[in-house]
């Protein structure tokens, strides 16, 4: 593998500007992190073992069947000394070489795998599985040493492979995935096992096995496990959803239906994404990394809203799937060092770490304005592994402090007499009785490598890769024999046609050169995530109660209107979608009365938005009907809230096209002689959508056509949107306006350039296709489904959404707000919330879309070759996907 793959790793580019932790402070932080696992593995081994958890409020072991049982989460529990083989390796990294030893005598004597129980494939892989296999690496390194472990003949490895053995039952499907759990004794089949008969596993339960699979094939020589783990990976990715390169949250491991199909970086996923990267480090096979960032490209295309990771639906990627994250996202930004990308890791820590300082600790889940959604916290270590990784890429000591605050909390929040107890509420800071493996396998390991020196290590971490459990397993395994057979590779080159296709991951000196950037990244987001509540408004005045500027008269492509909401605290966001959010941050502002204007500005923005918003509109049709397309080539369009109504016309409006000039359509047009009479073509952005309307009227056009400027926006993959008026009136306005997301605008400006005269019709539906076409292709079936609102919570910052491109989406509750036409990268929605994303409606389903066959208009066989019923096909496909959303929502 190349070497310079860990590159970002091992350089400590950056300085800061903030001050240097002195090493005396480093190394008293790094022997408080040891005192602390000595607290917590010391009550373990005397209060708990062999049991497989310490409670740490009663001070005794959990063991399975004594206590009241706590659902799936106690699937990880094995009769086992679970805590014991998950420690094995942070005894060595902590350089406690004779508790190792005594430890790995200990699980050779005391650790039976074969007992009649039912334990979660998942877990038992990462946690004992890679538990084993990181202390037989521990115990190889030590005895190469030639001071410890001289009697050790791989008795650890020998157990790991009697293990895996036992976990492989539950690989007997018929896709490769695996069942989510397994009889230790009796495997999956027959009633003695009690289980066998589970239909679904989560993607990351089943995509998170090659590293300690495949460690065990090459340490022990037998390909079978390493050839399983690569299946079920196979069978994974072939499962992606195509269109967006995403994959589900649960899948079912017989027929490999997706089963629920939001799609994000945190639960139920997340390490699914991480063990495709690091089966490249540890494995050296390219397949992995090609595969990892085809999903990374889209991950960042749809998932990625510095500083959020927000969850979406698969077959339509622009629909956020819920408004809260979960903290095991907090692993993403560790990730994306080891990608390389450095600047999103950045932006996405910052914010995690403001929600750290806000509750002491990361929620279980929290919305997107930052407040508690599932208020537990079980000691999870994922934001410790990515402060760590991001203080090993930039050498920021920023990174420190934020390290301190983990431990600080730790010791005052969750610390109890035999050891620590995981948070029950952040809110309320009471405890639960609950000590996971975890928590002594990842959380020490992370903190006392972010605090310690080099000459402090046992060994080399660079010469390791760390599993998801943070288990140590040695590079040197990517020269050992691959015995397995190599996976199909499955990706063609268009797929690999992608410039997020990094090899190698880049040069932090290179990417900032500035000190000061990583710092100046973080201080927005800072700001963003404020803890302090919200205060009362100052006084003003009499005479001043009006702000300077009203949201009516608001225009984002006026500079001085720009000015003034920057001296009012409210900036403006660009979203990729093409969104655009107002937010208000009262303490940016230049004085305690603009901060109030502010306040008020966001609130009429918002009820300036409640008053346009109108009944949902169905979508519209943009049909070419000039040689050689004879009405057999239609384009869904989104309708305007303005202009002629076409759904009471009934014959639609028909011309030919142009392109408008300017081409935004936000001044009088400089070609009006050759746009009267026609169709004037727009592009989105700079200006309203009404004041475009305005503009090619007066210029004689007799339609409009805004094409979206989000390069890459399709109606397959976003929702139906309406475009919303100015807050002025708007009856002026006569002549109809439709929206073309750019795919389809492309397609339309494509026949433009070939054929120089296009003429199009513009209608509530498709007409008439020609003779004889009528009856072949089937009509158009237009549904709308019904929307959803989302309440908004008020506080200190508020944030207002522009979106000209937002689907036509919601009926706003009395405090949301739906957009004005508003069009900065254009804007047609206001939906207010502190960052907070609005579920939107069931994009309006199309049974007659010819995209697939407008690549070769000249070919009339071609453009009969999609049927209505794989159109339907289609359609139920994503009926069913968002009601399954809206399920998982509820």
């Amino acid at each position: 593998m190349p070497p310079v793959l860990l590159l970002s790793l091992l350089l400590g580019a950056l300085c800061s500007l903030g001050q240097a932790m002195s090493r005396e402070e480093r190394h008293r932080l790094r022997n408080q992190v040891v005192e602390m696992f000595d607290h917590a593995y010391q009550n373990y081994m005397d209060h708990a073992y062999p049991a497989d958890e310490l409670m740490p409020l009663t001070c005794r072991g959990r063991v399975r069947g004594l206590e009241p049982s706590r659902g799936d989460v106690d699937d990880a529990l094995g009769k086992f000394s679970l805590t014991l083989i998950d420690t094995l390796d942070t005894l060595v990294l902590l350089n406690k070489t004779t508790e190792f030893e005594a430890a790995v005598r200990r699980v050779l004597s005391d650790v039976r795998l074969d007992n009649d129980i039912v334990v979660s494939v998942f877990e038992t892989n990462i946690r004992v599985l890679g538990g084993l296999l990181g202390g037989h690496s521990m115990a190889v390194m030590l005895k190469e040493g030639g001071h410890h472990m001289l009697w050790y003949q791989d008795e650890l490895l020998h157990m790991a492979k009697d293990l895996g053995l036992r976990l492989l039952p539950a690989f007997n499907t018929s896709s490769g995935l695996p069942y989510p759990r397994v009889n230790l004794k009796y495997g999956v089949r027959g009633p003695e096992t009690r289980t066998g008969t589970e239909t679904d596993t989560c993607t990351a339960c089943a995509g998170t096995i090659i590293l300690e699979f495949a460690a065990l094939s090459r340490f022990t020589g037998d390909p079978v496990f390493e050839a399983h783990a690569r299946r079920a990976l196979d069978f994974l990715w072939e499962k992606r959803q195509r269109n967006s390169n995403l994959v589900g949250t649960t899948i079912n491991i017989h027929s490999g239906e997706w089963v629920r199909r939001d799609s994000g970086v945190g639960a139920g996923i997340d390490s699914y994404y991480e063990y495709l990267l690091k089966a490249y480090i540890l494995l050296g096979d390219d397949l992995f990394l090609q595969r990892f960032n085809i999903h990374y490209a889209s991950i960042m295309k749809y998932i990625s809203q510095p500083p959020l990771l927000l969850d979406v639906h698969i077959h339509k990627p622009l629909l956020p799937a819920r408004t809260w994250m979960d903290s095991l996202l907090a692993f993403f930004p560790g990730l994306q060092v080891l990608k390389g990308d450095i600047r999103p890791a950045i932006e996405t820590h910052e914010m995690l770490y403001q929600v750290t300082k806000k509750h002491n600790f990361l929620p279980e889940a929290f919305t997107t304005d930052f407040r508690v959604h599932w208020a537990q916290h079980p000691l999870r270590p994922e934001f410790a592994e990515s402060t760590y990784f991001l203080y090993k890429a930039t050498g920021d000591p920023y990174y420190l402090e934020a390290g301190r605050t983990v431990l600080d909390n730790l010791n005052r929040f969750a610390r109890v007499p035999c050891g620590f107890a995981a948070m029950k509420d952040v809110r309320t800071g009471s405890h639960e009785d609950r000590m996971d493996s975890f928590f002594l396998a990842e959380m020490f390991k992370y903190l006392f490598l972010l605090f310690a020196d080099a000459e402090d290590l046992p060994f080399d971490v660079e010469d390791y890769i760390f599993t998801t459990e943070a288990h140590l397993l040695p590079l040197s395994l990517s020269m050992a024999p691959n015995t397995s057979a190599a996976a199909a590779n499955m990706t063609t080159e268009e797929e690999l046609d992608d410039s997020n296709f990094d090899w190698t991951c880049p040069n932090t000196r290179l990417l900032f050169p500035d000190p000061a950037f990583p710092r100046n990244l973080r201080e927005p987001i800072r700001s963003a995530v404020d803890k302090s509540c919200p205060r009362p408004a100052p006084y003003r005045e009499p005479g001043m109660g009006r702000p300077p500027l009203r949201a009516q008269d608001f225009m984002a492509n006026n500079p001085e209107h720009l000015e003034l909401l920057r001296r009012m605290g409210v900036s403006l966001i660009h979203l990729k979608d093409g969104r655009v959010q107002l937010v208000q941050h009262a303490t940016q502002a230049v004085s305690a009365v603009a901060a109030e204007d502010g306040m008020r500005f966001m609130q009429e923005m918002m009820e300036l938005s409640s008053q346009q918003q109108k009944e949902q509109l169905p979508p519209r049709a943009i049909q070419l009907v000039s040689h050689p397309f004879f009405g057999r080539v239609v384009l869904t369009a989104g309708p305007a809230q303005f202009g002629t109504d076409l759904s009471k016309s009934t014959t639609g409006v028909r011309g030919f096209v142009t392109v408008a000039e300017p081409y935004s359509g936000c001044t009088e047009l400089a070609n009006a002689e050759y746009v009267q009479g026609r169709i004037a073509l727009l592009q989105r952005g700079q200006c309203m959508f009404a004041e475009k309307a305005r503009h090619v009227q007066k210029a004689g056009a007799i339609g409009g056509i805004v094409i979206d400027d989000n390069e890459g926006s399709s109606s397959d993959t976003a929702p139906l949107f309406q475009m919303a008026g100015d807050g002025r009136n708007t009856d002026d306005v006569t002549l109809p306006l439709l929206f073309l997301f750019h795919k389809e605008g492309n397609i339309l400006l494509e026949a433009l350039k070939e054929y120089r005269e296009v003429e199009v019709l513009l209608s509530d539906k498709a007409r008439d296709r020609g003779v004889d076409t009528q009856e072949e292709e089937g009509c158009s079936t237009e549904r709308t489904t019904p929307t959803s609102s989302t309440p908004i919570d008020q506080s200190q910052m508020s944030t207002v959404e522009l979106d000209e491109s937002a689907p036509e989406e919601v009926k706003p509750s009395e405090e949301e707000v739906s957009p004005p036409d508003e069009e900065v990268s254009p804007p047609d929605e206001v939906s207010p919330s502190e960052q907070e994303e609005v579920s939107p409606p069931e994009a309006e389903p199309k049974t007659e879309r010819d995209s697939e066959k407008r690549e070769e208009p000249e070919g009339d066989s071609d453009l009969n070759s999609q049927s209505v019923d794989e159109l339907l096909a289609d359609w139920r496909e994503d009926l069913e996907a968002f009601q399954q959303m809206e399920k998982d929502e509820l």
